[in-house]
């Protein structure tokens, strides 16, 4: 019996012992356990992150070479949309279009906005930013010409057959484009000015914002008339052309074409101006009343 009991107590410890170092060895043991699954855990999550942001970057990358961005005076409006239509679809690529008046882009583009080719109506811009290092000078296409025209409502019985016949008392309100920031504006101040009229009618003239603008004013029978450009004569049938100014009255109406020194779609802007120049779309452009310089 004593040798037994003797057993029983030494089992006993033993088996005490043994409980000791399993719980001073199990928790120990489950957090190494639990630490290396987390560690797996947490190296799967950053491997699906980096796939992630890799194929996120590479998505914005693909979307970006395949955009284009065009900064158009507001007269190509209607030209511009059509043509880019067709380059859109022949090249795979979305273009995008800010028009404005030619001098508002201008100053957008020295202030930092993106854009990838300048289309101005009139070089004065366009050598305002060369001379701000802001173009690829070599890229430079004169594009088109326009005209200048006298136009009013239709349903005004106004006859005027030279510039002088503006000095009209019946004639209180012209409009045309702000000559500081619209180039339709400036040749019309220089046709104006050429003829002796500019301070003499300065009173009368009513100021647009843009060219489309201009013509607004006709259109909504808050002038008289106005001098627009004779490609804003095809957007409606509301008017009367009462008279064209004679082209020598003011500098000739050029449409340069740059590409942005800071484009990151230069190989792309290369080939939307080319196009521009393109039969195609050459005739586009005369079907809007531009006339074209050059084709290729």
């Amino acid at each position: 019996m004593k040798v037994f009991g003797k057993h029983n107590v030494l089992a006993a410890q033993t088996n005490s012992l043994w409980y000791k170092r399993a719980s001073c060895v199990s928790p120990s043991s489950n957090r190494n356990a639990k630490s290396k699954i987390m560690c797996r855990i947490f190296k799967s999550l950053t491997v699906l992150c980096l796939l992630f942001f890799s194929t996120l970057i590479s998505g914005c990358t693909e979307r970006q070479q395949n955009e284009l961005s065009v900064f158009a005076a507001i007269s190509l409006t209607d030209a511009l949309t059509e043509i880019g239509e067709a380059f859109a679809t022949e090249n795979q690529v979305k273009v995008y279009y800010n028009f404005a008046a030619s001098t508002t882009l201008q100053r957008q583009l020295e202030k930092g906005a993106s854009g990838d080719v300048f289309v101005s109506a009139s070089p004065r811009q366009v050598d305002a930013l060369e001379a701000n290092g802001l173009l690829e000078t070599e890229s430079r296409q004169d594009l088109l010409t326009n005209r200048l025209v006298l136009v009013s409502d239709k349903t005004a019985e106004i006859a005027v057959e030279t510039l002088t016949n503006l000095n009209a008392p019946g004639i209180s309100r012209i409009a045309i484009g702000h000559p500081e920031i619209v180039p339709a504006g400036t040749y019309a101040k220089e046709a104006l000015t050429h003829f002796g009229l500019w301070e003499t009618l300065h009173p009368k003239l009513i100021f647009g914002t843009d060219v489309r603008a201009t013509l607004a004013y006709v259109t909504a029978g808050n002038v008289d008339m106005a001098i627009v450009y004779k490609t804003d004569t095809t957007l409606t049938n509301n008017i009367n052309v009462l008279h064209q100014l004679p082209p020598e009255a003011y500098t000739p109406i050029i449409y340069p074409a740059v590409v942005m020194k800071d484009s990151s779609q230069k190989q792309l802007a290369h080939r939307f101006i080319a196009y521009l120049q393109s039969r195609g779309s050459g005739k586009i452009f005369e079907k809007h009343g531009f006339t074209v310089l050059k084709l290729k």
